[in-house]
């Protein structure tokens, strides 16, 4: 009992912790953001069991403790995939590769031990987890294949002397090795690799630093426009502490502590350019063009360069202003400046539509970043303003606003601010005509509202299932993904069975069953097996004459997909011996047959009341 509920305390700790893990920008991108997506995704599992006064068995007990050891094994890989250098992952691509398998196999063995129906947990919550565990057995049962582009290109630039320049660039966009900044962080993990290894870095760690010099070369003979001299000075750690110019502001030309971006795209230090603005100046001091507007956005890309080459030279640098406190910790936050954001909330309230677009971008940006910023933003009061501007006319305001409601949604407490914002009527709206990111986002943020079930009800009558079937059908995969998942979430809501039924939910599922390549068949059987428990769902799914595609599954699908498929034809059969009587004819016996050997428990059970069922009508048959 114990171990169990600390092994669920652990796992709860390890989602929220990676929860502000920051966006990956190198080669192990899709690993990374699939495996961290999936993982967040049973956080309700933990949150429930947590509560639950109900004493597992030695089985479940079992499953969550090798649980928190895989958990605990993939936050130290997203971990390292975040801080590690970016060319030793590429170059370790296949070995990386293969971590990310192991940790979604360890994971996936723990769902599979669990048994949902014995747990204490709510049927909303049972079927998400069981789709997220089709996704990971999913993922288990493929592995990417070796990027050979990047392989032939690495290994080009390591031979050479003198690689093609054309191959050096390929590098630098594929590893994200595009600037100075860059190039410095990159250069710091290597340095921390020879630290790791006491000094003694060996062929390979040698072998990247000359190709780290290579890509800096090459970074700088396409931007002719740097000093080199200077960028040596700020790339090589450990050198006399000469500011680098893209750190000074080109009016004080001093060290500069708050950068800020005007419209021209030049930056400078806040108090400095401010004064300037006071003075009634309309221009960039440094290009002399007209300012479109007196927007200054804060540079926290360059604040946090500036940040790091004071710590490696032992250079001070004044304690920012208003900085926001964690109210847990009372810690002060890496990015959450409460000035700023004020700063930025103005800007929503009284700017004009350039100044708007460009603050809701930010707040965007910001809320991604971590969950400090979800918690200062929101206590900023800016979830009501960001409401506001889901019915702006410029589209990529729309979009930035639905988007910053989207991450600001991940802290469960803003997800009650936002609904109680009304935003709900205004996301469908977005959902039904926005841009194609905005709507894509738009249904991501409805997933992520309708974890708690009031919502399921509030966002089912506003109308956003038939908007979402229509990016179902319609929308690009990654739409079709964010749907599907919605879609799953609101339907196990009754009376949103019956709007996805009447909204013609069933044919689009039917056709993505039958087409392989769309990527699509685990969530489609999901949602069919969660209507097919209603009875219009039930009429509907019979009326589209699913049963030979279902018997087919029933063969040769994935385990997941197998057991969804016996609960969708169970659901059929049960009171209507035709269509068992259709089943029998594809051959469903066989296949229910091997089910009940080597399918889940759940597929078992269901595959063992369908032979029972034929048994019956068999003997009635014979036996009138």
């Amino acid at each position: 009992m114990e171990e169990s509920k600390e092994a669920v305390n652990r796992l709860l700790e390890i989602v929220k912790e990676i929860s502000g893990f920051p966006e990956c920008r190198n080669t192990s991108k899709k690993l990374y953001s699939n495996l961290l997506r999936r993982m967040k995704l049973l956080s309700p599992l933990f949150e429930e069991l947590k509560d639950s006064e109900e004493v597992l068995g030695d089985d479940g007990a079992r499953a969550l403790v090798c649980m928190k050891i895989a958990f605990e094994a993939a936050r130290e890989l997203l971990r390292s995939v975040n801080e590690e250098s970016k060319l030793f992952q590429a170059i370790q691509s296949v070995e990386l590769s293969k971590k990310f398998h192991e940790v979604t196999e360890q994971i996936e063995q723990a769902l599979g031990e669990l048994s949902y129906d014995k747990l204490d947990i709510s049927e909303e919550v049972r079927e998400q987890i069981e789709l997220v565990h089709a996704q990971f057995k999913r993922a288990k049962e493929k592995m990417d294949p070796p990027d050979v582009q990047l392989y032939m290109d690495l290994l080009t630039a390591q031979k050479d002397k003198d690689p093609d320049r054309a191959v050096l660039r390929r590098l630098s966009e594929r590893l994200q090795l595009r600037t100075i900044h860059d190039l410095m962080q990159e250069s710091l993990a290597l340095h921390e690799m020879v630290i790791a290894c006491q000094g003694n870095p060996g062929d390979c760690l040698e072998e990247m630093s000359a190709l780290l010099k290579k890509l800096k070369d090459s970074v700088l003979e396409e931007r002719p426009e740097m000093d080199t001299d200077d960028r040596k000075k700020s790339f090589v750690k450990h050198r006399s502490p000469v500011i680098p110019d893209d750190f000074r502001c080109p009016i004080s030309l001093e060290l500069m502590k708050d950068p800020v971006i005007v419209s021209t795209g030049q930056t400078y230090e806040r108090s400095c350019i401010q004064k300037w603005l006071d003075a009634g100046h309309r221009t960039c001091p440094k290009t002399q063009q007209t300012l479109l507007h007196n927007a200054l956005t804060p540079n926290y890309v360059l604040k946090s360069l500036i940040s790091q080459w004071c710590e490696n030279n032992g250079v001070e640098l004044p304690k920012k202003q208003g900085a926001c406190r964690n109210l847990k910790s009372g810690s002060s936050t890496s990015d959450c400046d409460r000035v700023a954001i004020d700063a930025l909330l103005q800007k929503l309230l009284n700017g004009n539509l350039d100044e708007q677009r460009a603050a809701a971008g930010e707040l965007r940006l910001l809320a991604k970043r971590n969950g400090d910023n979800r918690v200062c933003i929101a206590e900023a009061g800016a979830i009501p303003l960001l409401v506001e501007l889901l019915s702006s006319p410029d589209p990529r305001t729309q979009e930035h606003a639905v988007t910053a409601l989207l991450n600001l949604s991940i802290n469960e407490t803003n997800k009650g601010s936002i609904v109680n914002a009304g935003a709900i009527p205004d996301i469908v709206e977005v959902l039904k005509n926005g841009s194609t990111e905005a709507r894509e986002n738009a249904a991501a943020t409805l997933f992520s509202l309708s974890v708690i079930d009031e919502n399921k009800v509030a966002i089912g009558a506003a109308g956003a299932i038939p908007a979402l079937i229509d990016l179902l059908c319609h929308g690009s995969p990654r739409g079709k993904k964010d749907a599907a998942t919605a879609i799953f979430n609101l339907s196990i809501y009754q009376g949103n069975k019956v709007r996805a039924v009447r909204a013609g939910i069933v044919v689009p599922l039917m056709r993505l069953l039958t087409d392989a390549a769309s990527g699509m068949v685990d969530e489609a059987l999901a949602i069919l097996a969660i209507l097919a428990s209603h009875q219009e769902g039930k009429g509907a799914i019979g009326q589209a004459e699913p049963i030979p595609v279902l018997v087919e599954v029933m063969r040769t699908g994935s385990p997941r997909n197998r057991e969804n498929a016996a609960a969708v034809l169970w659901s059929l059969c049960v009171g209507d011996a035709q269509y068992l009587k259709t089943a029998t004819d594809f051959g469903v016996e066989e296949a229910l047959k091997e089910l009940t050997e080597n399918g889940t428990d759940r597929a078992k059970r269901k595959a063992g009341s369908l032979l029972e069922l034929l048994q019956r009508t068999t003997d009635a048959i014979v036996n009138p």
